[in-house]
């Protein structure tokens, strides 16, 4: 994709949908005796979720199950939905653009296993980490050199403001709003 049309295409987005499993995490699930399930999220990810409300980019989490720690973890991201249980992403992905009364082509979606595809192949922006699966690549505009569980949703909205030419407008204001830097 040429760099004009990576530029148009970033400056249309206004929510990002996130597969949970494998792009917030590593995949892995710790199950403890008693029963409780942990999952490992990064640091970078709040920050990255932090620079979107800057930028007026809304972002929702969609996993295909359901996790008290995801619940969780949404709730420190500040998203705006976070829906689990969905197998079927594709019709909930259709919910979530009538709910935000969007478009395809102002959604970014970022995924990494096969249930993702669908979504990917609708959207306007379709992201995938670094350590997806081959089929899901094949189908991603921009491969996150980030693996999963290590940060991906700060690279993804990095890259995203620095195609639409933002970035440094956005981390002024960043400076200014919560640094308090003039």
């Amino acid at each position: 994709m040429s760099r004009k049309n990576r530029k148009l295409k970033a400056k249309k987005i206004k929510l990002i949908i996130s597969d949970v499993d494998g792009v917030l995490t590593d995949g892995s699930v710790y199950i403890g005796p008693d029963g409780k399930e942990y999952k490992q999220f990064h640091i970078d990810d709040l920050t990255g979720a932090a620079i979107a409300r800057l930028a007026n980019i809304d972002i929702v989490l969609l996993s295909g199950r359901f996790s008290k720690s995801t619940l969780q973890f949404s709730k420190e991201l500040q998203v705006k939905d976070c829906i689990q249980g969905k197998l079927d992403k594709i019709n909930a992905y259709k919910d979530i653009l009538k709910k935000y009364k969007l478009c395809d082509e102002q959604v970014v979606y970022i995924g990494d296993a096969l249930i993702d595809i669908p979504v990917l192949e609708k959207v306007g922006f379709a992201v995938s980490v670094a350590d997806a699966k081959k089929e899901v690549h094949e189908v991603s505009e921009y491969i996150s050199k980030v693996n999963g569980g290590k940060g991906v949703l700060r690279d993804v909205i990095l890259q995203l403001l620095t195609y639409a030419g933002t970035l440094d407008q956005i981390m002024d204001v960043m400076k200014q709003e919560i640094y308090k830097v003039s």
